[in-house]
């Protein structure tokens, strides 16, 4: 089984640059989930035959947003946190731009494990964000995947807006405290991987160089000047399902490249 995760910044318009389809038909992935969709399914041309779409928009237009696409379907689809923690972390207020409504989880049952793919909130560049991403949206999330592992294994992918160690992005010593590298951000993938969660990535690769995500400025994505910032987790018990786990640097149409995950 093959799963690619992706935040194509805005569907529409990696399919209008004829980007998507041909990544689908290369890597001929079981299961894709895309981050920052920044459209309803109604509102796109995409037809993945052989696929069940699930998808779960902001109700912002033209913002965020969640999908997931498999070629088996699901014994469940789930949006959001539960209301139980939307509720305890305070997810649901205007504070922080209210981010229960942004789409930014959405968790697909399969027989052997949960698939949940995430878009974490960007903490900001005046770091407006960080409490609300430190203190609410992190523990939520890990709460949520603690839950989930009490029923069946769990992997989950997407943007998590942060690069955990120095070896994960071009300039450390310039970024040291930014958002993005913050140590309440970083702190936050501590506590996944104390939780018993392993970077797959990192388990079968090791030292720097390697990244999905490069700005636009200064012609970076050439001069490989990026940040590893998408991720896939699985918890440990599973870790010996997972043959390989790899960035697709190739693959253009957007300012993420896609990551793979393989499972035997």
């Amino acid at each position: 089984m093959k799963i690619i995760s992706w935040n194509v910044n805005g569907l529409r318009a990696v399919h209008r640059k004829g980007l998507f389809l041909p990544m689908v038909k290369k890597y001929q992935p079981d299961i894709i989930c895309l981050q920052e969709i920044k459209s309803r399914k109604d509102q796109n041309e995409i037809d993945l035959k052989g696929y069940e779409e699930f998808w779960n928009p902001a109700e912002k237009a033209g913002y965020s947003g969640t999908a997931i696409f498999s070629k088996e379907k699901p014994l469940s689809v789930t949006k959001n946190f539960p209301d139980n923690l939307v509720k305890k972390y305070e997810l649901n207020t205007d504070k922080y731009g209210n981010s229960n409504k942004e789409g930014r989880v959405l968790t697909a049952e399969f027989k052997d494990f949960f698939v949940v793919n995430v878009y974490t909130p960007n903490s900001k560049g005046d770091l407006s964000r960080l409490d609300l991403r430190y203190g609410k949206w992190d523990k939520a999330f890990l709460e949520y995947l603690k839950d989930l592992k009490k029923k069946k294994n769990v992997i989950f992918c997407g943007d998590l807006n942060v690069a955990h160690t120095e070896y994960d992005l071009a300039n450390p010593k310039s970024n040291e405290g930014k958002h993005g590298f913050t140590k309440e951000e970083r702190g936050g993938i501590d506590n996944i991987i104390k939780a018993g969660f392993i970077d797959t990535f990192r388990h079968f690769t090791k030292g720097n160089g390697h990244y999905s995500w490069w700005t636009h400025w200064a012609n970076a994505r050439a001069r490989n000047v990026g940040w590893r910032i998408d991720y896939f987790f699985v918890n440990k018990e599973f870790l010996s399902n997972i043959k390989n786990s790899k960035i697709l640097p190739e693959v253009l149409g957007s300012d993420h490249c896609p990551i793979l995950l393989e499972i035997n």
